[in-house]
């Protein structure tokens, strides 16, 4: 196997909420991705110096979710939402506001479905300035919500940032609070829970006819995992991307981040990698920080689409080994895309 290489999420969710979770990836990664202190909504990024959260108001008291949610966060006293319940949020504070790394406040309750164990939830978003209330930015005018945030599933350990949404419904306003160690930055981010979805499990959709007869034979098992043949191919000097099921969703762009499961192999059909046997999903950053052929070959794929990626040396390591995989070798992938944020 080669050496594991991490990313971790890269929106205020992936970074703030998923508490700072590292996600395995693998064989397809040109380089390590590290989160640095920022938030970022919209794949708009603020850069902090810390990477807490933080905010509390006096309807923290009154949730049914705070007295579990948030344990080892500090509470902020004194900022309150004075918008109506699931609209842009006001908030009013005496400034300046510092405020400390690692803390919270559930500001509103909402009036909303409550969010399921491992939904993913789709949130607005925006940035205040704790020292002067300016809204430093927002996704309410775009409407281009963050839906990286995963709520944590029954019994998973999870981070005290992410434990905050647990319970809540939808509609609710949560704030976090970030500031470097001098506390010249003081930072409110404010988040409201708007939907929820549950992410596919394995690829679903229409079974591709009349896929080309010298390529690898693909078979899945029950629960998606894929399986390999490699026909006697012998790969190719371009890459080679081929749909095996044509999913019906939303396609990928350039600015997406894709949540995947995939196998990875050489063409004598060993493998080196797979998400399945790791029981866990990737999230592929769209702009970058994976091999250029899956930039190239999942770019304008549809979620619960599965599909084989050939990728030849060029768009893939090289002449540089990464661990089992020898120096120009060229790389066969399945990838089940289950959601896209």
């Amino acid at each position: 196997m080669p050496e594991r290489i991490y990313i971790r999420r890269n929106t205020c969710a992936r970074i703030f909420l998923a508490g700072m979770t590292q996600a395995k990836s693998a064989g397809i990664h040109k380089r390590a991705v590290r989160a640095v202190a920022a938030m970022c909504v919209a794949a708009t990024c603020f850069a902090f110096a810390a990477c807490g959260n933080s905010n509390t108001s006096e309807s923290t008291e009154k949730s049914s979710a705070s007295s579990s949610a948030g344990s080892g966060l500090t509470k902020i006293e004194g900022v309150k939402d004075t918008a109506k319940v699931g609209e842009k949020p006001v908030l009013e504070f005496k400034k300046p506001l510092n405020v400390p790394d690692n803390s919270y406040a559930i500001l509103q309750e909402g009036d909303g479905e409550v969010i399921k164990p491992g939904n993913r939830v789709c949130a607005q978003g925006m940035a205040v300035d704790g020292k002067t209330g300016d809204i430093k930015m927002s996704t309410w005018e775009t409407n281009q919500m963050d839906c990286s945030l995963v709520a944590p599933k029954k019994g998973e350990k999870t981070s005290a940032l992410l434990s905050v949404i647990d319970g809540l419904k939808l509609n609710s306003t949560v704030v976090f609070g970030s500031n470097d160690s001098t506390a010249d930055s003081s930072n409110l981010i404010v988040m409201t829970l708007k939907s929820q979805s549950t992410d596919l499990t394995k690829a679903e959709g229409t079974k591709v006819k009349n896929i080309p007869s010298n390529l690898p034979k693909v078979t899945n098992a029950a629960d998606g995992k894929p399986s390999i043949d490699m026909n006697g191919y012998k790969g190719s000097d371009k890459l080679v991307v081929q749909p095996l099921i044509e999913g019906n969703g939303d396609k990928l762009e350039s600015n997406s981040y894709a949540v995947v499961k995939y196998t990875g192999w050489l063409l004598d059909g060993k493998q080196f990698d797979s998400s399945w046997d790791r029981n866990s999903t990737f999230d592929v950053n769209m702009q970058g920080g994976v091999i250029e052929g899956w930039l190239e070959g999942l770019k304008g794929q549809k979620v619960g689409s599965e599909v084989l990626l050939v990728v030849p040396p060029s768009l893939g390591y090289g002449d540089q080994a990464q661990g089992e995989i020898p120096a120009n070798s060229t790389l066969v992938f399945v990838v089940d895309i289950l959601a896209k944020y």
